[in-house]
């Protein structure tokens, strides 16, 4: 994953975050990113520093010229518990399903064309496959939070 500080034309200040510098440059082109305070698809990457570590237990707060409230600080706890709560309730919900990876497309497809039996799947899409599903009618949803392979769990 990337993080971009990103803004648009109206001055908006908001951070992206995406696979790659590709994701980025095709989510913008095919009009996917926006400002989140106006709609603006006229978004650009904000001038960004490298968040760098402190030595030892020196701690820092790096804020902004335009000061929305985005720092390194840690996050509040109500922000935690609202991603444990997130990351429950998607653990909850891929307990029946099973992870796919690549296959991920043509089995939705599958599925839907009742080519094979329903069943609760989850795996990879690039933008385009995932578009290219939703164009046809084939009920996807993206998950919240990121997946790790099963062969990537320790």
């Amino acid at each position: 994953m990337i993080v971009y500080d990103l803004s648009c034309d109206q001055g908006h200040r908001f951070e992206g975050w995406f696979g790659s510098s590709d994701d980025f440059a095709s989510q913008k082109e095919q009009g996917l990113v926006s400002c989140p305070q106006c709609g603006s698809e006229q978004v650009s990457k904000a001038p960004m520093a490298p968040a760098v570590g402190r030595k030892g237990s020196q701690q820092h707060s790096v804020s902004r010229p335009d000061d929305q409230g985005v720092s390194n600080t840690p996050m509040t706890p109500e922000v935690a518990k609202a991603l444990e709560k997130l990351a429950k309730a998607q653990a909850k919900a891929l307990e029946n399903s099973t992870w796919v990876g690549k296959d991920f497309v043509e089995q939705s497809r599958s599925m839907h064309y009742g080519e094979r039996e329903h069943t609760a799947i989850h795996g990879e899409a690039s933008v385009d496959e995932a578009r290219d599903l939703l164009d046809e009618g084939v009920p996807i949803a993206p998950l919240p939070l990121p997946v790790a392979p099963p062969e990537d769990v320790n």
